[in-house]
């Protein structure tokens, strides 16, 4: 189906098939073609467009771009449905520059990007879209108890107190960060990705992905993950902090940004989100009990981030939670 679609709306030939992270494509000579469905997200997708073309031409050639059809259009109807269509060079060389060093680099060139976007920024937004999701899941997850009474929305409904007490504490903490004078240019809006993962390692980097906000949000994103990980994760923290730092230094109010937004729970957001739209509670209700029982290890290691990290707070005048 993807290659008669590529061929008659695109006029491309490509006979190869192959699959990227789950996503299957075809093959020319330089490049691997993927299709995505717009989704009633037009706005968003010609958003994202934008920043992937800049990136393109700015020594990004890892990303995947959106290609128009034959006519000149972005999207292609198709089967009653829209999709998109994304190009991605399978000839580029391995990257072999430090992790965070990449990610450094990634931000500085984001950072030159003159239009801040208007659907897929948060920049300085932090606080208000914080208190909006508090709002929005709580009333969710209280219908979905009614309609649902099952062991995962039972888990959901005892864990909720705490899921809002901590998201509290966070936008507390936010809303005293926004008054922090010491920042600098590294501080401005750049192009970073949705949750930032490591995207990196990979062939491709994803117009889907990318969004515009404070560059710390993509550095709490990845080491949120590395502070949910089994094994103790501060040394490849302070590897991938001090990498990128060689680029682009963090300011105290960046600091206190990567702060608040590892306090705010999003990954219990995320895996509640998850949730409502998944058909197995048994799966989820797994997932979600062994988050839970990890937090307590995540707030612990939380607690001595800016020790591990060479951050002395107390010297820096960095307000902590001391609970933590």
């Amino acid at each position: 189906m993807l290659r008669d679609f590529l061929a008659a709306y695109y006029g491309i030939q490509a006979q190869k098939k192959t699959v990227w992270y789950g996503a299957e494509g075809f093959m020319d000579s330089n490049y691997v073609y993927f299709t995505i469905s717009a989704k009633q997200k037009e706005i968003i997708h010609m958003e994202q467009a934008a920043l992937a073309y800049y990136l393109y031409e700015n020594h990004c050639p890892q990303i995947a771009i959106p290609v128009p059809n034959s006519q000149g259009e972005w999207y292609t109807k198709y089967n009653d449905h829209y999709y998109m269509v994304l190009r991605a060079d399978h000839t580029i060389p391995a990257n072999n520059s430090r992790h965070g060093e990449q990610l450094a680099a990634f931000h500085l060139t984001g950072a030159a990007y003159q239009y801040e976007p208007q659907t897929i920024s948060s920049y300085g937004q932090w606080k208000t879209l914080w208190i909006d999701k508090i709002t929005a899941f709580e009333k969710k997850i209280e219908t979905e108890a009614d309609d649902h009474p099952n062991a995962y929305y039972r888990l959901l409904m005892d864990s909720l107190p705490y899921v809002i007490g901590i998201s509290e504490n966070a936008i507390q903490y936010m809303q005293e960060t926004e008054s922090e004078p010491r920042f600098h240019e590294a501080d401005q809006g750049t192009i970073v990705f949705r949750r930032y993962n490591g995207q990196f390692k990979h062939r491709a980097l994803w117009v889907t992905d990318l969004a515009y906000d404070h560059p710390s949000r993509d550095l709490a994103e990845y080491i949120r993950i590395k502070l949910l990980e089994k094994k103790d994760p501060m040394t490849q923290i302070q590897k991938f902090l001090a990498d990128y730092q060689r680029v682009r230094p963090l300011s105290i109010f960046s600091w206190r940004l990567l702060y608040a937004r590892l306090l705010y729970p999003i990954h219990l957001f995320d895996m509640i989100e998850r949730g409502f739209s998944a058909d197995q509670s048994e799966t989820v209700y797994a997932d979600l009990s062994a988050l839970l029982e990890w937090q307590p290890v995540y707030e612990k290691r939380l607690g001595s981030f800016f020790e591990n990290a060479g951050i002395d707070c107390k010297d820096l005048q960095i307000p902590v939670l001391h609970w933590l």
